[in-house]
């Protein structure tokens, strides 16, 4: 009954603190007229998106432009999410290789890449790598991926479904799948910098598998790669994944430093809707809202998934 009577208590008290702070913000934008609207979002928002997933005009009105900058965030969220968590992976189970050298160079990328802010490796990766990439006949070409300055251009399905490749075509690159050097810049220093907290993760997660599991193995004949897939991760992915859920969030929250990129974000966007329309509070509450149920879903996401490589009791 008491620690019920506590809960109530801490409950009351966080709404009552609520109240009075919405109570406080309403009267000041009150006496500074300056009372909450939404009409504004469908004027129409006067400027263009540098790059949009969907069809957007500057015709067309700011809550479109707020929707196309929050489709950016979430593709560059979810490409990100899967990158740095395959990188991560093969670098954190770098650690327990054999080969001495590789366990170095993974130590070491760890160590380098956790210890410089994100914001310089975004600059760096947009203005010394990405932007110095040659155009033209020069760019980089490999199998299926063409890099310059112009932009990723990547193999895929053309009309047909047929398998079309990056051809050069008067001077300029063409491909069915063409990525802009902001998405890419922005993308590859997420990716890089969130890798190196998951392959910490990853690391612990394994370290905690008893080291008989692998003697056992070991004695059976399995290889070190197959002991890793079959025997210690499927164990291991009981201490990951917690792990790996504030690290998910850290990166759909980095991703608002697309700016340094130039990449049109969600919070680029709404920077320059604040800007046009003088609406502070409202675009700040639609940005809290909008970075709140990415990082709530992902949570929730990463929780089932929690639950379901959890021992079970039979």
């Amino acid at each position: 009954m008491v620690p019920f009577a506590v809960q109530a208590a801490a409950g009351l008290l966080v709404l009552v603190i609520v109240a009075f702070l919405l109570g406080n913000l309403v009267r000041n934008l009150t006496a500074a007229g300056l009372l909450l609207s939404w009409s504004w979002l469908d004027n129409p928002a006067g400027f263009d998106l540098a790059e949009s997933s969907i069809p957007f005009s500057a015709s067309q009105p700011y809550w479109l432009a707020l929707l196309a900058g929050l489709v950016n965030t979430l593709k560059v969220v979810v490409v990100g999410l899967v990158g740095a968590t395959l990188l991560g992976t093969v670098v954190g189970s770098a650690a327990f290789s054999t080969n001495g050298l590789l366990k170095r160079v993974a130590r070491s990328y760890v160590e380098l890449v956790r210890n410089i802010p994100l914001l310089l490796q975004l600059v760096f990766w947009y203005f010394v790598v990405f932007l110095a990439l040659p155009n033209g006949a020069d760019a980089i070409q490999l199998p299926g991926i063409v890099l310059a300055k112009s932009g990723l251009y990547l193999g895929w399905f053309g009309e047909g479904w047929q398998w079309q490749l990056p051809h050069l075509q008067e001077g300029v690159w063409q491909a069915p799948l063409r990525l802009t050097v902001e998405f890419g810049a922005l993308l590859t220093g997420l990716v890089v910098y969130t890798a190196a907290f998951i392959a910490e993760v990853v690391r612990g997660g394994i370290a905690a598998v008893p080291q008989g599991q692998w003697e056992a193995a070991r004695s059976l004949g399995f290889s070190p790669l197959v002991t890793l897939r079959r025997i210690v991760m499927p164990q291991a992915l009981r201490v990951i994944v917690p792990g790996l859920n504030s690290q998910y969030i850290s990166l759909a929250k980095n991703s608002s430093l697309a700016v340094a990129c130039g990449y049109t974000d969600l919070y680029s966007v709404a920077e320059t809707t604040l800007n046009q329309t003088g609406r502070a509070v409202e675009v700040v509450v639609l940005l809290l809202g909008s970075y709140l149920v990415i990082d709530l879903l992902i949570s929730a996401l990463m929780n089932g998934l929690n639950a379901a490589v959890q021992l079970k009791d039979r």
